[in-house]
């Protein structure tokens, strides 16, 4: 599209895809694997790096940027998801990080000696409620001692180090639900088999989630980003930049669908004639089409806000349910488009089908999204 912004970007990004085409994500998919010559190959091309300040290595540009790479990734029919969280994540150690700790770790991370790819927030008892998590980390001399269980950490096993938010006051002793939690950045080489044991999680898509037990696992007082206690704070922008980097790739997703369902109906004949001819088929694409292009102003809308250090959790929140819409109604309008052949392996419809569908629960669900909506923006009363 002509007005598509970074253009030298993206189309530096396309051209990387290009090396990594359906079959190689077929394999992944089918193996369960994770694709390292890719995140490599995106590592060494500078592009998990784009966040990072130029003084740590990087190229210090905004979230737009990186909203660009993983749109172009998943417009090719790969996914971003094998590394995303290494844009979102390295902001909580940007922002809130002593100048010793961003020294140690920001230029690593952008040369790709390091990665921190791993996010741990999520409990199986507390979900999306994450004043009531329980992990705890209890200081004990010049360490805190950490038990607990997270789920649903995506890239635990391939990651370096991992931003770890948990309780170091019991939600009950603290002055409000989101005080008591702190943030800390755990070594993962050093934990696993020292107190930290991870249990993959076979889902319906490859997405290399996991389990975690931590049971006394010590990690340095050092390792405190940010001040003890106030760990719900910092997570929040992350947060923010979480969700408008995946509306980026919903948005990528819908540009996959809407473009191999126009190819399609333009090639293929059934009754002696083009079936994109038939508005039966030619008006889903359309309207694909239109919600895919209404989501993205609101993406860049709401980047545009995160960029510019503007409040933008409501924005965040709503480029995210309407792209992860829009990518969801462009999937199915494409696998209708394909009739059979869209069930079919090689084709890749049915990978990035199972793949675009996560976006409608993960990292939060459409009807939180609602809610938040309804009572913080339309001032309804609160459900919960």
């Amino acid at each position: 599209m002509a007005n598509e912004s970074f253009p030298e970007i993206r189309e530096a990004v396309r051209r990387l895809c290009a090396r990594f085409p359906g079959p190689y994500w077929r394999a992944l998919d089918r193996e369960r694997a994770y694709p390292t010559e890719f995140v490599r190959a995106l590592t060494e091309a500078g592009f998990l790096s784009v966040l990072i300040p130029e003084d740590y290595g990087g190229s210090g540009l905004g979230l737009s940027a990186g909203a660009a790479v993983l749109e172009e990734i998943h417009r090719s029919g790969g996914n971003g998801g094998a590394c995303h969280a290494q844009m979102y994540t390295m902001g909580v150690v940007l922002r809130h990080g002593s100048p010793a700790q961003k020294a140690a770790y920001l230029p690593k991370i952008a040369s790709g000696e390091l990665r921190l790819q791993a996010f741990g927030v999520t409990e199986p008892d507390a979900g999306t409620d994450t004043t009531r998590i329980t992990t705890f980390a209890k200081k004990v001399g010049g360490s805190y001692v950490v038990n607990g269980r997270k789920l649903w950490i995506s890239r635990a096993e391939h990651s370096d180090l991992m931003v770890l938010l948990c309780r170091t006051t019991p939600r009950d002793e603290a002055a409000k639900p989101s005080d008591g939690m702190s943030v800390l950045l755990v070594d993962l080489r050093d934990a696993v088999g020292n107190g930290l044991t991870i249990t993959p999680v076979r889902t319906m898509l490859n997405h290399a989630t996991t389990e975690l037990a931590f049971e006394d696992l010590e990690v340095p007082a050092a390792n405190l980003i940010g001040a003890e206690g106030q760990g719900f704070r910092y997570i929040l922008d992350g947060m923010n930049a979480e969700r408008i980097l995946i509306a980026a790739e919903c948005i990528g997703d819908a540009k996959f669908f809407i473009d191999r369902a126009g190819a399609y109906a333009k090639d293929r004949e059934v009754f002696g004639r083009p079936i994109g001819a038939n508005q039966g088929v030619q008006f889903p694409i359309a309207r694909a089409y239109v919600q895919m292009t209404a989501a993205e102003h609101m993406v860049g809308h709401a980047a545009a806000l995160f960029e510019a250090g503007q409040p933008c959790g409501t924005e965040a929140n709503m480029a995210k349910l309407a792209a992860s819409e829009a990518s969801w109604f462009a999937a199915d309008m494409c696998l209708q488009t394909h009739g059979g052949f869209g069930f079919a392996e090689e084709f890749d419809i049915e990978r990035k089908f199972r793949e675009t569908r996560l976006y409608q629960v993960a990292p939060i669900s459409t009807n939180l999204i609602l809610s938040h909506v309804a009572t913080h923006v339309l001032d309804l009363p609160k459900s919960f």
